[in-house]
């Protein structure tokens, strides 16, 4: 029997992060996992039940990967619960996950793909229900302004600006993002 190591199949779901952002759902084979992994030939095929199976756990990891670090959260709870602070957490969401550009637009590859595969479709389903319940839930005990339709909405609004900022990066500049960003919290997020 092959002995599979978490390392290496961590280095494979990358891959295939990769592969998805670069060739869509459709280019996401066994070999193209192993190309971009630098693996031999079959080595993909080794960790993975299926292709679901690889498409699953590339959802699964682009969620892994776009967590914050220890230290962004302790900044985070350290400071004061108003406005301002609640707009440096939105610059720093929309910086985290822009920063994984491959990661963003193979997740919007997963959920196309998701419309096709029920079984893709309930777990990213339940993946970003958890998400939006854990960031719903982590501004309640926060104290920061707002309430969860304004954390629903920005989730919603925020989403749409990195799509733009990703795929067609000319639609706002640096400055218009920065300024939309502040918008939003401002207009959404009362009292």
């Amino acid at each position: 029997m092959v002995r599979r190591n978490d390392e290496r199949r961590a280095a494979l779901v990358d891959a295939a992060i990769e592969v998805l952002a670069k060739e869509g759902a459709r280019g996401l084979t066994f070999r193209a996992v192993d190309a971009e992994a630098a693996v031999p030939v079959g080595t993909a095929s080794n960790y993975f039940a299926n292709r679901d199976d690889l498409l699953t756990q590339a959802g699964a990891r682009v969620y892994e990967r776009l967590q914050p670090d220890e230290a962004t959260i302790e900044r985070q709870r350290a400071s004061a619960p108003g406005r301002e602070t609640y707009t440096m957490l939105m610059h720093e969401l929309v910086g985290r996950i822009s920063a994984f550009r491959t990661g963003y637009l193979a997740l919007l590859e997963l959920r196309l793909e998701a419309t096709r595969r029920p079984e893709l479709r309930a777990v990213l389903t339940e993946r970003v229900r958890a998400d939006v319940d854990a960031n719903v839930a982590y501004h309640e005990q926060s104290g920061l302004p707002g309430d969860a339709t304004a954390v629903r909405l920005l989730y919603l609004a925020f989403n749409w600006l990195i799509v733009e900022q990703l795929t067609l990066p000319g639609v706002f500049s640096e400055a218009e993002r920065e300024q939309l960003v502040e918008a939003a919290v401002e207009r959404i997020v009362t009292s």
